[in-house]
């Protein structure tokens, strides 16, 4: 190989997830009495093939804080490192504070639009919740940098398809069990809906008291509804 072979053949630009491979679907949360509600099924799609049906996808960040991702699975575990790394170094003042929800989200939506300013986004959306000195905190960055925070937040079809369902029937007093069933109808609606979801939850919450995050378990559901069985009845054109 000639010495002026770089200058003549530069290296490719780097390539690594400027397109998805294994995906997660939506991530729904919301705020209840005593805290945060955080639900997402273990599909993992490689392409349209639905390959995995036991991906994590919420994890506890620190003391204070919960965080679910849709999109990328291995940006997803790159984003995990990082706050492990952030986590570990906030500890290492041995202060007496921690970091909470607001600050981890904060530092979400840096490292999120940095990338994107980048062209190498994390192609992620993230949900990020907890409670902290008695203030529930949810909030949500996409892979662009985009963020927001409310009383109940959704990725990828869930904005479409859960979304709705919340606006109409959360609100702030709901009690745990009611939030629990309020997020099985989101998660229901998009099992029918969304190919690339899969009955296969996992519901976690946070309060004051700590992260519990469910084992996976599968949602009752029913498959007989007419437009199921015939759902190009009444559709116009040759289809």
């Amino acid at each position: 190989m000639s010495a002026n072979h770089g200058l003549l053949c530069p290296e490719a630009p780097i390539q690594r997830t400027q397109y998805p491979y294994v995906t997660g679907t939506s991530v729904v949360a919301i705020k209840y009495k005593d805290g945060i509600l955080m639900v997402s099924d273990l599909g993992g799609s490689y392409g349209s093939t639905l390959r995995y049906k036991s991906v994590e996808r919420i994890k506890a960040i620190g003391k204070h804080s919960l965080l679910g991702a849709s999109g990328e699975i291995s940006d997803f575990q790159e984003l995990l490192r990082n706050l492990d790394e952030l986590i570990l170094y906030d500890n290492m003042w041995d202060d007496g504070n921690a970091l909470g929800p607001k600050e981890i989200h904060s530092y979400l939506t840096r490292v999120m639009y940095n990338r994107r300013n980048k062209f190498n986004p994390l192609w992620n959306s993230l949900v990020l919740g907890g409670v902290k000195n008695g203030q529930k905190y949810l909030g949500t960055v996409n892979m662009i940098g985009v963020t927001f925070e409310d009383d109940h937040v959704t990725t990828g079809f869930g904005n479409h398809l859960a979304r709705p369902i919340l606006r109409d029937e959360w609100h702030e007093n709901l009690t745990f069990v009611e939030g629990v069933k309020l997020l099985e109808k989101c998660m229901r609606v998009l099992l029918y809906r969304d190919r690339s979801a899969v009955n296969k939850l996992q519901i976690a919450k946070i309060t004051e008291e700590g992260v519990t995050i469910s084992q996976p378990y599968s949602l009752k559901t029913f498959w007989n509804y007419s437009a199921f069985e015939n759902p190009t009845s009444g559709a116009e054109g040759s289809w």
